[in-house]
């Protein structure tokens, strides 16, 4: 048995860092029909699926990839990747039709970054196609979804539900933009619900400077709610109760990966048999030390290794 399969997209990251490209507080700014000569570049794997794959297995849980890539040679990248971090594949998906999943990553220091994103091998599929009909787990993490992958969302939480498994869900912009009723429907069988206050926003229709009222509305949903507000840090609540933190000061080298370090983070240490604030520590830590360090999964902390903790809110919602 797994202790957790996770669900996601896997890519190809190619990240482009210089400080000379131009940027206003909307747009990135590149002359046309010129070379422009850039500063880094650097590759890597990455995608929701295998970085909170990385997350998972550097805690020390089993864990089984569901996911597609292409039968290319970032395809076989990824394969080699997973299987010497000690990840099962036997639910991955090798596309002959379509190329893996790429992400072009445009990034001014000190700045912020943009993301060009093919879809490729990972829309091609339904987990309906890969997943057994019975399949063996402690949890489902459901990293966020799109394409095909998307309209599998209903499907993987009452499969979870008819095999009595745990699931943790970062519902992406398709999966929150399904008719409201279907929507709650499928959110109230979730054991952990993550999002971004982005997200939450536009999902209850309020502005989230209402973010109490918000997270009242949204906490109907599900089992225990994780909201990530970026810099400001984070909200949860759980059991009528509302946590707050601010995030640990740090220098941030890239933002890649930052939200699926966090979700995963906090998903790990429940599974561990801690408490809200446990997995709030280990889910701030492990996503302040991602930003630390090129890449979706270079700065992910491993099994029992120490980290600076952060002061905790806890009060009646």
């Amino acid at each position: 048995m797994f202790d957790v399969i996770t669900f996601g997209s896997a890519t190809w990251d190619i990240f482009i860092r210089d400080e000379e490209m131009r940027a206003n507080k909307k747009f990135l700014f590149l002359p046309f029909g010129s070379k422009v000569i850039i500063d880094e570049l650097r590759f890597s794997t990455g995608g929701g699926g295998i970085n909170s794959t990385a997350t998972f297995l550097e805690q020390g849980f089993k864990v089984a990839y569901c996911g597609a890539v292409g039968k290319d040679y970032v395809g076989n990248k990824i394969v080699e990747e997973l299987t010497q971090l000690g990840a099962d594949l036997s639910l991955i998906y090798r596309s002959k039709k379509k190329a893996t999943n790429h992400s072009i990553i445009l990034s001014i220091p000190d700045r912020d970054r943009t993301i060009l994103a093919h879809k490729g091998a990972a829309e091609e599929i339904s987990f309906k196609d890969i997943l057994p009909k019975r399949q063996k787990a402690k949890w489902f993490y459901l990293a966020p979804l799109s394409g095909k992958l998307a309209l599998s969302f209903d499907y993987l939480v009452n499969f979870a539900v008819a095999n009595n498994i745990k699931i943790a869900a970062n519902p992406g912009d398709e999966q929150l933009s399904l008719p409201p009723r279907k929507l709650r429907k499928i959110l109230k069988k979730v054991d952990i619900l993550i999002m971004n206050e982005e997200e939450a926003a536009l999902m209850t229709g309020r502005p989230f400077k209402e973010r109490v009222t918000i997270m009242r509305i949204i906490k109907d949903y599900s089992g225990i709610l994780v909201v990530t507000r970026g810099a400001d840090g984070v909200l949860v609540c759980a059991d009528n109760r509302l946590y707050s933190a601010k995030i640990l000061k740090s220098k941030v080298i890239d933002k890649t990966g930052a939200g699926d370090s966090f979700g995963a983070g906090f998903v790990s240490a429940i599974m561990d048999g801690q408490g809200i604030e446990e997995a709030i520590q280990l889910a701030s830590a492990n996503a302040t030390s991602c930003l630390g360090k090129w890449g979706a999964k270079n700065g992910l902390l491993k099994k029992g290794q120490r980290y600076k903790k952060i002061k905790i809110i806890e009060e009646k919602l």
